[in-house]
């Protein structure tokens, strides 16, 4: 039980990123944009001029600043090497590697020849195509998205999915888990991955933030479909090639020619590298790029569309694109189509991030600045390190700088919003239909009010590990202590609906946990009922044991004796149930074990089965446990010890259920 919960918290924490989605070689690096193209581009505003005291973003000032802090920060971070690209007035103004793209070898990081996983980055690529197709008459953003199907995806609650809905994540699937990312790129295959299983529509289109994987493969494969071109195919001919992005692809595996220049990625840097992560929806995360050549992409987007003489976007797209709002949680961020609003200090930024098992991402667009920050590293590192995140706000502070004015709240009015919003929340994007729902169960996410009134989730920590505070600046809004970060709750007709945090506002909410389900009293009753068994099986063989150097037996005859060892022989059977579901998350939980786990549908179905089995059949012992207990001669002890196991067994059976543990099925 102790391996599940950890796994569950493990993988629960892994959800609250902004996931999924990612030696010498002959290839040339991406010819430069020609300084006269550049300056053909459609004009932009002209940047605010910086303030007095503050740096000016040049190439040596911000050189400087990154050799400064990234070595440092991949040091205490337990990272490999990193990429960081700065761009300005369509220009690259600093493109740098840090540290190693193989530890073995040794190898530097190159921004122009070393390929990196930008993992969800990748979408972007993908809402560019379908902005593209939006343009060619080919897509409306708000048809049924069955118009461009050859399978269905039924309405909910009587809506049709949009193309709207998937570009701000908002189309009310279920998490899409299985095999997410592999090694073996018969994976791969997006047509058979989407129509193999279709996610459980949980949420009405348009009403609730949940990352979608899925849906974004969703989008992918209308792109195919409308353009008569091989999503992989489309991409490189619509995009990377008309941004001189030559070395960079979403194929997996990769091009021959582009493999000796992918980096190493790692889990761990203390363990060996892990291999190319295949993601079985490649347009949700499938792309291998260097820095230079993302910053061609950055270039692309900040110019409206253009970049040199090639153009993917009309200029009335790419603003539709970037400045079309979703807001939800406001006033935290929202999203844009397919960006995150990611504005700090005033400024106007855009962005997305991503994540691989080993690869971590971000992509910030500064709008009124022309300027654009792309930063990746290939290791996961330490826990709390938070690297990208970091680097974004300082990057910010240096250059963008503003001043705080928060206004005054009352603190009457705070603490009385603080106490309404305080409990237990879930995840809005999770399993809801197979085993995944049982990590909603173990570990919810905590709302708490500190004593100095400040609020905090314990589940979001700062550098050092320890909990964020956040203080109250407004009407159910809190913004972090000494930090950019604010913290915020949606509250209608006097009732919590969401909470979400500025860094996920516009993809993930929290939403109230229902009482039948709430993890803060399942997972207590949950271990005490397991406690329970375990302790009685644990004494069987001990009592036996004091008996027998006492030269006693024991003191049962018919039903009862039979009742006795029957509702112990259940103990065995829920501990065996139970122990192959802490094997299936521990494996889950491991660097490899979405596809691990795809290896496994017949021990998934096993342990689905067998569940049941245990469950049913140790509550149906403890009920004949306590029916001969309470006929028979018994202490008080015993009678209460056996109303205590019935108790125990249906708790673990309830815990199976609304966890669906016995859903008998291999999709999730």
């Amino acid at each position: 039980m102790r391996r599940l919960v950890a796994a569950a918290g493990l993988l629960l924490a892994s959800f609250l990123a902004p996931a999924l989605a990612q030696g010498p070689a002959a290839a040339p690096a991406a010819p430069a944009v020609p300084a006269a193209a550049v300056q053909a581009a459609p004009a932009v505003a002209a940047a605010p001029a910086a303030a007095a005291g503050v740096p000016e973003l040049t190439a040596a000032d911000a050189e400087a600043w990154l050799d400064g802090f990234v070595p440092i920060a991949l040091a205490r971070g337990g990272i490999a090497g990193a990429v960081v690209v700065i761009v300005k007035d369509g220009q690259v103004l600093v493109k740098k590697g840090y540290g190693y793209s193989d530890l073995e070898t040794r190898a530097p990081v190159d921004p122009d020849r070393t390929l990196f996983r930008p993992g969800s980055i990748s979408k972007l690529f993908t809402w560019t195509a379908v902005m593209q197709q939006v343009e060619a008459g080919k897509i409306d953003l708000d048809a049924d998205i069955n118009t461009y199907l050859d399978f269905k995806i039924p309405p909910f609650q009587g809506k049709p999915l949009t193309m709207r809905h998937m570009m701000t994540h908002t189309p009310g699937f279920e998490e899409f888990a299985r095999g997410l990312i592999t090694s073996d790129p018969a994976n791969g295959d997006l047509a058979k991955n989407l129509k193999r299983w279709t996610p459980t529509r949980v949420f009405a289109p348009g009403t609730t933030p949940a990352y979608s994987n899925y849906a974004t493969g969703l989008a992918g494969y209308v792109v195919q479909r409308v353009s008569g071109m091989p999503f992989d195919d489309y991409v490189e001919q619509r995009i990377l090639t008309p941004l001189q992005m030559a070395n960079s692809s979403f194929r997996q595996p990769l091009p021959a020619r582009l493999v000796p220049m992918m980096s190493k990625g790692y889990s761990d840097v203390t363990k060996p590298a892990i291999p190319f992560e295949i993601v079985n929806i490649p347009p949700a995360g499938s792309l291998s790029a260097t820095g230079a050549d993302m910053a061609n992409f950055m270039i692309a987007h900040l110019q409206q569309g253009r970049f040199g003489d090639a153009a993917i976007l009309k200029p009335e797209t790419a603003k539709m694109m970037h400045e079309t709002e979703t807001n939800i949680m406001a006033p935290l961020h929202g999203i844009r189509l397919g960006f995150y609003q990611q504005d700090i200090n005033g400024e106007r930024v855009i962005a997305h991030g991503g994540d691989t098992q080993a690869f971590h991402s971000l992509l910030s667009l500064f709008l009124d600045r022309n300027v654009g920050l792309y930063q990746s590293v290939n290791s996961s590192g330490i826990p709390n390190g938070n690297f990208r995140q970091a680097l974004f706000e300082a990057f910010a502070d240096r250059y963008f700088p503003a001043p705080r004015n928060d206004p005054a709240y009352d603190p009457k009015k705070a603490a009385a919003e603080a106490a309404q919003v305080a409990g237990t929340y879930t995840m809005a994007r999770g399993g809801f239909s197979s085993f995944l729902a049982a990590m909603g169960l173990v570990q919810g996410i905590k709302f708490v009010v500190n004593e100095d009134g400040t609020v905090s989730i314990p589940l979001l920590t700062d550098a050092a590990g320890k909990p964020k505070r956040y203080r109250a600046i407004g009407p159910f809004l809190w913004r972090e202590v000494g930090g950019h970060d604010r913290l915020g709750a949606k509250v209608v007709d006097g009732k919590v609906q969401f909470i979400s945090t500025e860094a996920f506002s516009g993809i993930i909410v929290m939403k109230p946990a229902d009482p039948w389900r709430n993890p803060s009293w399942v997972g207590p009753a949950v271990g005490a009922s397991v406690f329970a068994v375990l302790l009685t099986l644990i004494l069987w063989p001990v009592s036996a044991l004091v008996r027998r150097s006492f030269g006693q037996t024991l003191q049962l005859t018919g039903q009862r004796r039979k009742a006795y060892r029957g509702v112990r022989i259940g103990g065995l059977l829920v501990m065996g149930a139970l122990a192959a579901w802490g094997y299936i998350a521990y494996s889950f939980s491991q660097p490899k074990g979405m596809e691990a786990l795809m290896r496994m549908d017949g021990f998934l179905m096993f342990a689905q089965g067998f569940t049941a089995f245990a469950t049913v059949g140790g509550m149906l012992l403890a009920a004949w446990n306590l029916w001969a207990t309470w006929k028979g001669p018994s202490g008080w002890f015993g009678k209460l010890w056996s109303l205590v196991l019935l108790l125990a067994f249906g708790m673990i059976f309830y815990f199976a259920l609304i966890g669906r543990l016995m859903a008998m099925t291999t999709n999730y």
